[in-house]
C-alpha cells in the first residue's frame, strides 16, 4: 500500500524526541533510566491487542496535514510513520513485551486499510485496480474537491471514528493493499519479532453498509466467500515472510449476534483453518462480555490457537470461562489492563484474577493482555510534567499499561517486582483516601436528583409557539452548529496567553476581534440564529472541565479521533462542582454585537462525561449527574443574562450506549434524565438546542425525543440522509429538527444545488415549520476559504426553498 516505504533511513530528530518520552512511571515514582529487561522477562506471556499510532506528541497528526497542505512529500510523511512504528516496537519490546502487534498503525484509520488490503474502493474514486496509493486512499477517507468521503462512525461505543466500507453484491475483491506484510517484514528487518494484526473477516462484513445503489434484499455477509481468499493470501505472505502468529480481531462478538451471524464466524474460520497451517492464529474480542452463544462458538473455532478477551468491560466473561470451561491446549489471552482508562491498574486485584484462570488453562497457556488496543488512551505519562504529583501517581498511560502487562506476567511467573506491587498498592490506597476526590455536599446534591423526572411543565408544541413570537424567525432557520474556523492566529494568541507572553487585556481584546469578526460574517451571509465561533475555547469539553472542580488536565493527553484529529480528554478524578460562571462573560459580549439572536453555547452532561477519562470509583451515571448540576445552573445565567437561545450539545450521547441491548434501557433513562436536569427549569420563551453527530441515532430516537429540546441539529449528509429513514418510517418528531446538509469533515465546498436536494428531502418527511438548516457538525477543523463558500451556498439554497414554499402556500390559500 502506497508508494514504496524507504528502507534505510538515518535517525532524525524526530526519532531521538520519541525514543527519549521512553521513560515509565511505576505508580509513585519515575524510573529515569533505561528498563533493563532480562532473557527470562521476555519469555513470560505478555501481550498488547494494539497501541496508540499517533506519537506521544501528534507527529503523526502534524505529518499528515503538513502533507494534505503539500508542504511536505509522501517519502517526509513514511519517514515520520516509520519512525513512530520503530518508537512503538521498541518501547514494547524493552518493557519485555513477547508479543507485540504490528498493523495496527494506520495514516488514517485501521477499517479503512482493511478495504484498502480487499480492494473494496467505491467506483465514485475511479480507483482502477493495483495497489492503492495516498491519493485514493486519502480520497475515501476526506473527500476531495468533487467527491464525498466515505461514511464515518463510531468504533463501538469508543470515540474513535471508522470508516464505513460501502459494499455491493456484485462487488469485486482483489488483494490491493500488502501493507500487513509490508509491516511485518519492517519490523523484522529492525530486530522486533511481532504479531500481524487484521481486522477479522467476519466483522469487517457486520461493520459495513450496502451501497446505495443495492435495489434489493442483500446480506453483507453473502459475501464472505469472496473476501476469504484475499484473506488466504494475505496469511499465506505472511508465512512466507517468517511469521509465527496472527491475530484476527472480531470485536463484532461481543455484540447481540443472531444464529445467522454467529454461524458466519464457524463457516469463515472453518474455510481459513487450512491456511492457519504453520501459524498460530489468536482471535481477540473487546469492549464488553461475550455472549453465552457467542462464547460457545468462539470456542469452538475451528483451527485457532488462542482467544483474547476483554476482562475489564467483560467480568462476566470470568463466569463463562469457569462454567462453561475452556478449550484444552489453546492460549487464553486475558486482558486485565484497561486500554480505555487512564488509571493505574490495581495490581493485586488484577492478580487475583490471573491467578483463578492459571487454575484453569495453566500457566504455559495463560497470556497477559490489555483488554483491548491501547488506542484509546494517551500515549506517555512521562511526558505530563506539569500535572499534580498526587493524581499523576493514580495514572496510567499505554507506556505505562505496556508495563503493567509485563510486570504483571513476571510476577505470575514467580518473578514479582515487590517495590512496584508495592508503590501500585500505594497509589491505590492513596486515591481512595484522597480528601480532593470526595465533596459530601456535591454527593447530596446528586442524590436528590433521583425523585424527579424534570420534564418541562409545558409540551414542547406550546413552548415553540412562544419562541416564534419572540424570535421572529422565517421558515426554514438557518444556523451553524458552534465552533468557527481556529486559525493559526487564534491558537497562538491562546498559547500566548496560557504562556503569560501577552497581557490579559491584549488576550481579551484579540478574542472580541475574532468573535465580532465572526458575527460580522454570519450577517453578511444571512444567518438566522448566530454563534459566537468559540474563538476562547481549546476543545469543546476541555474548555468546560478546566473551570470546573473534579478535573485534572494533561499536556499531551492526545488521543486520536480520527485521521489527524486528536482529543485530550480531561480527567474526572473527583466529585464535580460548578464554583464561577464559565461562559456568561462571551455570550453576552457576543449578543451586545447583533440584534440576531446568539446562541449560548454550552457542552452536555453526557458529552462532558463520555469524551474524558471518567473515575473508575463510583457509577458513570453518579458522575454524569454532578455534572448536569453544574451545566443547570450555567444555563440558569445565561437565561438570567438575556440569551433567548441555548445549546446544550449532547455530540456523544450514543457514544456512551452499551454494546448489549439488555443494558441499553438502563444508560438511556439515566443519560437523557441527565440532559433534562440542566434545563428544566427554564422560561418557555428560552429556546434548548441539543446537537448530536457521527453515530447512528435511528434505533434511540424515541429517547432523542425524551430529551425534549426544543431543537435538535443533527448529522445526516456524511452518512447520506440515513436519519431521514425514521421519519419515513412513521415516526412523528413534534420538535424543531435540523438534519445537517453538508459534511464538514471534508474540505469540499457543497454547491447550492446539492444543499438544496438534501432540504427536499427532508421536507418530504417533515413539516416545513420544523425544520432547520445547517451543516453536520461545527466548523473549528476547516478553513475559512471553504467555510464561506459552503454557508452562502447553504443560505442561497434555503432562500430558494423559501421562495418555493411560500409560492406554494400561496396558491393553497387563493384554492382553498
Amino acid at each position: 500500500m502506497f508508494p514504496p516505504m524507504m528502507s534505510c533511513l538515518k535517525p532524525s530528530f524526530l526519532s531521538l524526541k520519541l525514543r527519549s518520552s521512553s521513560l515509565f512511571s511505576v505508580h509513585g515514582y519515575l524510573r529515569h533510566r533505561p528498563v533493563k529487561i532480562h532473557s527470562f522477562i521476555r519469555s513470560m506471556a505478555s501481550h498488547v491487542v494494539g497501541y496508540p499510532r499517533i506519537g506521544p506528541k501528534r507527529e503523526l497528526k502534524f505529518a499528515l496535514e503538513s502533507f494534505w497542505d503539500g508542504r511536505s512529500s509522501a517519502e517526509d510523511l513514511q519517514k515520520v510513520a516509520k519512525e513512530l512504528r520503530h518508537s512503538m516496537w521498541k518501547q514494547m519490546s524493552d518493557v519485555g513485551i513477547k508479543y507485540i502487534p504490528c498493523n495496527t498503525f494506520s495514516y488514517y484509520d485501521h477499517v479503512l486499510d482493511t478495504t484498502a488490503m480487499l480492494g473494496a474502493v467505491p467506483p465514485r474514486y475511479g480507483w482502477m485496480g493495483g495497489e492503492i496509493g495516498f491519493d485514493v486512499y486519502f480520497s475515501m477517507a476526506r473527500g476531495n474537491a468533487t467527491l464525498p468521503a466515505m461514511e464515518m462512525t463510531k468504533w463501538f461505543d469508543t470515540n474513535y471514528h471508522y470508516l464505513v466500507p460501502e459494499l455491493g453484491p456484485d462487488i469485486k475483491f482483489s488483494y490491493s493493499s500488502h501493507k500487513a506484510v509490508s509491516e511485518y517484514k519492517e519490523a523484522k528487518e529492525l530486530g522486533f519479532e511481532t504479531v500481524p494484526v487484521l481486522v477479522g473477516p467476519v466483522s469487517y462484513l457486520l461493520l459495513s453498509k450496502p451501497t446505495k445503489s443495492v435495489d434489493r434484499p442483500f446480506s453483507l455477509l453473502s459475501l464472505l466467500g469472496k473476501i476469504i481468499p484475499i484473506y488466504k493470501e494475505v496469511l499465506a505472505e505472511l508465512k512466507a515472510a517468517g511469521a509465527k502468529w496472527v491475530q484476527f480481531d472480531e470485536p463484532t462478538l461481543v455484540l447481540d449476534l443472531d444464529s445467522h451471524q454467529r454461524k458466519a464466524f464457524t463457516e469463515a474460520y472453518t474455510e481459513l483453518e487450512e491456511s492457519f497451517s504453520g501459524l498460530r492464529v489468536v482471535v481477540e474480542t473487546y469492549f464488553a462480555d461475550v455472549p453465552a452463544e457467542a462464547y460457545k462458538t468462539i470456542i469452538a473455532l475451528k483451527g485457532i490457537s488462542g482467544i483474547g478477551f476483554d476482562l475489564v468491560r467483560g467480568e462476566k466473561t470470568l463466569d463463562l470461562i469457569q462454567n462453561v470451561g475452556f478449550p484444552s491446549g489453546k492460549f487464553l489471552i486475558a486482558g486485565v489492563v484497561d486500554g480505555r482508562n487512564i488509571w493505574a491498574s490495581d495490581l493485586g486485584a488484577s492478580m487475583s484474577i490471573l491467578k483463578a484462570l492459571e487454575g484453569i488453562v495453566g500457566k504455559e497457556k495463560l497470556v497477559v493482555s490489555t483488554s483491548c488496543s491501547l488506542l484509546h488512551t494517551a500515549v506517555d505519562l512521562v511526558n505530563e510534567t506539569k500535572l499534580d504529583s498526587e493524581i499523576k501517581s493514580w495514572l496510567a498511560f499505554a507506556a505505562q499499561k505496556i508495563l503493567e502487562v509485563s510486570t504483571l506476567a513476571k510476577a505470575l511467573a514467580g518473578k514479582k517486582d515487590e517495590a512496584f506491587f508495592m508503590a501500585n498498592a500505594a497509589a491505590i490506597s492513596s486515591r481512595k483516601s484522597s480528601s480532593r476526590v470526595n465533596n459530601e455536599a456535591v454527593k447530596i446534591s446528586a442524590l436528590a436528583l433521583k425523585g424527579s423526572d424534570h420534564h418541562r411543565a409545558t409540551p414542547v408544541s406550546t413552548r415553540l409557539d412562544v419562541q416564534q413570537k419572540e424570535l421572529n424567525l422565517p421558515i426554514l432557520p438557518t444556523t451553524t452548529i458552534g465552533s468557527f474556523p481556529q486559525t493559526m492566529d487564534l491558537r497562538r494568541v491562546r498559547r500566548e496567553y496560557k504562556a503569560n507572553n501577552i497581557t490579559e487585556e491584549e488576550y481579551m481584546r484579540a478574542i472580541k476581534e475574532e468573535i465580532c469578526k465572526v458575527v460580522k460574517l454570519q450577517e453578511d451571509l444571512g444567518i438566522d440564529v448566530l454563534v459566537h465561533g468559540e474563538p476562547e475555547r481549546n476543545d469543546m469539553v476541555e474548555y468546560f472541565g478546566e473551570q470546573l472542580h473534579g478535573f485534572a488536565f494533561t499536556v499531551n493527553g492526545w488521543v486520536q479521533s480520527y485521521g489527524s484529529r486528536c482529543v485530550k480528554p480531561p480527567i474526572i478524578y473527583g466529585d464535580v462542582s460548578r464554583p464561577r460562571p464559565m461562559t456568561i462573560f462571551w455570550s453576552k459580549a457576543a449578543q451586545s454585537m447583533t440584534s440576531r439572536p446568539m446562541k449560548g453555547m454550552l457542552t452536555g452532561p453526557v458529552t462532558i462525561l463520555n469524551w474524558s477519562f471518567v473515575r473508575n470509583d463510583q457509577p458513570r451515571s453518579e458522575t454524569c449527574y454532578q455534572i448536569a448540576l453544574a451545566i443547570k445552573n450555567e444555563v440558569e445565567d445565561l437565561e438570567d443574562a438575556g440569551i433567548q437561545v441555548i445549546q446544550i450539545d449532547e455530540a456523544a450521547l450514543r457514544e456512551g450506549l452499551p454494546l448489549r441491548k439488555s443494558e441499553q434501557p438502563f444508560y438511556l433513562d439515566w443519560a437523557v434524565h441527565a440532559f433534562r436536569i440542566t434545563n428544566y427549569g427554564v422560561k418557555d420563551t428560552t429556546q434548548i438546542h441539543t446537537h448530536m453527530c457521527y453515530s447512528n441515532f435511528n434505533d434511540i430516537i424515541l429517547s432523542i425525543m425524551d430529551m425534549d429540546a426544543d431543537v435538535i441539529t443533527i448529522e445526516n449528509s456524511r452518512s447520506n440522509e440515513k436519519l431521514l429513514s425514521v421519519f419515513r418510517e412513521g415516526i412523528k418528531y413534534g420538535a424543531g429538527i435540523g438534519p445537517g446538509v453538508y459534511d464538514i469533515h471534508s474540505p469540499r465546498i457543497p454547491t447550492t444545488e446539492e444543499i438544496e436536494e438534501r432540504v427536499r428531502k427532508m421536507l418530504g418527511v417533515l413539516e416545513p415549520s420544523m425544520v432547520w438548516v445547517n451543516p453536520d457538525c461545527g466548523l473549528k477543523t476547516r478553513k475559512y476559504s471553504e467555510v464561506i463558500p459552503s454557508l452562502s451556498n447553504m443560505v442561497a439554497a434555503t432562500k430558494l426553498l423559501r421562495i418555493e414554499l411560500a409560492d406554494t402556500n400561496r396558491c393553497f390559500e387563493l384554492g382553498a
